[in-house]
């Protein structure tokens, strides 16, 4: 049962392959981007210090990324920016619009973006996944940001939430425009895909049977989905997983374009995640990170194993301790699940009692005023 419920949930098998677009595919990306939802069809309510809009961005590999752009009302002048994305599986309708959203609040021009592939975004095969895709999409939105008249193309930043966190690091270590990156309730997308949860398939026999079955899903139907969050929950179900199905499931957070949700990814994706590594120059960024976890996160441990190897490198191995520690932070949020830093959490099931308010709203807007 525990092997089951972890292949269903959202980060377990939920990856994909990207395959390009051809002549013989549908207008789908036209439609997508041509028909944006107007109406505000968010988990969470519309500031009224802030204004929104949509908006989209073209990728270097030539995908059209649906987005809310949130400014501060009656802003003056340039004003720094933030591009936000995750977690994996989600849409900027759920936690990035919130963050988007909230950091506007705080005198930031931010923008919650759907990836490639997801959402209102473009790309076909619908839900799928690449490390690089995924990393040029936070690019993309930076470039995207810096062409904007109201921002300050200097100081631009980045939020990955859960699975994008992993992301964002990556690109903060390929890109030296982001000046500050934060990682909330962070995964290493690439670990779990490859390593298994908790890395108890951390061995060569383990993802051998993992490649076979992929191997035969290909042939068998490569367009099938897997994952989302698992519906019925078993009375079994791990604590964490009772916690997705709290977020994805119910009026907390559902969303009908959302993977998480719904049926999930296409279920051969692994096989562009399990065998790369995001984490691998991460020791070599220069710029401000701030890895934000909960102390009860039954993901901690990636971001943990992040910030340490940020920081100190593996000077065993040859791999040298970052440059600039000053400006790295990790910061434990006491009390905290994993999804309690998706919205800041409640005291009863499907939003409903008292806001538990875990989300640091100002620490995350001053440490990007800071570093910014």
């Amino acid at each position: 049962m525990k092997r089951t419920i972890f292949a269903a949930i959202v980060a377990a098998g939920v990856l994909a392959a990207c395959t390009p677009k051809n002549e013989n595919q549908s207008n789908e990306d036209n439609m997508i981007t041509s028909n944006l939802t107007q109406e505000w069809d968010k988990v969470f309510s519309l500031s009224d210090k802030v204004n929104h809009r949509k908006v989209t961005f073209t990728t270097q590999y030539g995908f059209t990324l649906a987005a809310d752009l949130y400014e501060p009302k009656d802003a003056e002048g340039t004003l720094p920016g933030i591009a936000v994305s995750g977690p994996f599986g989600a849409t900027k309708e759920q936690s990035s619009g919130l963050y988007a959203m909230q950091m506007a609040e705080r005198g930031y021009v931010a923008m919650a973006f759907d990836p490639s592939f997801t959402g209102e975004s473009s790309g076909e095969p619908r839900r799928t996944a690449s490390p690089d895709i995924n990393t040029e999409d936070f690019m993309a939105a930076v470039d995207y940001l810096a062409s904007l008249p109201q921002v300050d193309a200097n100081r631009i930043g980045i939020i990955g939430i859960c699975g994008w966190g992993g992301i964002a690091l990556n690109a903060a270590a390929a890109d030296t425009r982001i000046k500050a990156t934060v990682v909330s309730t962070m995964y290493d997308m690439t670990r779990v895909s490859g390593n298994g949860y908790f890395d108890s398939d951390n061995n060569e026999q383990a993802r051998h049977a993992a490649r076979e079955a992929l191997a035969a899903q290909r042939l068998a139907d490569p367009s099938a989905m897997a994952g989302g969050v698992v519906d019925p929950l078993p009375d079994d179900a791990p604590q964490f997983v009772k916690d997705y199905y709290d977020y994805y499931k119910t009026s907390r957070g559902y969303h009908s374009r959302s993977g998480n949700s719904n049926d999930g990814w296409r279920s051969i994706g692994t096989q562009a995640y399990s065998n790369a590594r995001f984490l691998y120059y991460t020791n070599e960024i220069r710029s401000a990170v701030l890895v934000m976890h909960g102390e009860k996160a039954h993901s901690r441990y990636f971001g943990e194993d992040a910030f340490k190897y940020m920081v100190e490198g593996r000077p065993e191995a040859g791999i040298a301790p970052n440059p600039c520690p000053e400006n790295k932070q990790l910061l434990i949020i006491p009390g905290a699940s994993h999804c309690d830093l998706y919205d800041g959490g409640y005291t009863e099931l499907e939003g409903k009692g008292e806001p538990k308010n875990l989300i640091p709203w100002d620490t995350l807007a001053d440490f990007f005023a800071k570093n910014m």
